[in-house]
């Protein structure tokens, strides 16, 4: 990233439209903070009902809009969840603002709900984890963005 441009993998991902440059302001940060939230309530309810498949499920997707208010503040917007997850790790974890097991532990949420909702495999055990990480995921992204 010479003379502070974008970095080759994010130039890669604009160019592929899998990333847009987005102007969202902190309302949309909120927004998504609070969708975090709300997931996170249901997969613990969920939880409590037994309900590991939609656990499992929520829990991801509050990881989903807690990452997605990171990337707003950063002045884009995703296309996938892939680009996501690529453009967490170089704007991010590569600089040091965010760990890299934090980003791990959203990509094995990820690969937990794409298990439960694609394959329709899941477990009280991975339910749990994934809502653990969960909630340490939105606490690690409010302190990144000092919310």
């Amino acid at each position: 990233m010479a003379g502070g441009g974008v970095s080759t993998t994010i130039r890669r991902l604009l160019e592929e439209r899998r990333l847009i440059r987005a102007r969202l302001g902190h309302e949309a940060v909120r927004k998504e903070l609070s969708g975090a939230e709300y997931d996170l309530r249901r997969a613990d309810a969920s939880l409590s009902e037994g309900d590991f498949k939609w656990a499992t499920v929520k829990a991801y997707y509050s990881m989903f809009h807690a990452a997605r208010a990171l990337l707003y503040t950063a002045g884009y917007r995703e296309r996938s969840h892939a680009a996501l997850v690529t453009a967490l790790r170089e704007l991010y974890v590569k600089p040091g603002k965010l760990a890299e097991d934090a980003l791990g532990n959203f990509e094995n949420a990820m690969d937990l709900r794409e298990e439960a909702d694609y394959a329709l495999t899941f477990s009280e055990q991975g339910a749990r984890r994934v809502v653990k990480d969960a909630e340490r995921f939105i606490v690690t992204v409010r302190t990144v963005l000092q919310i």
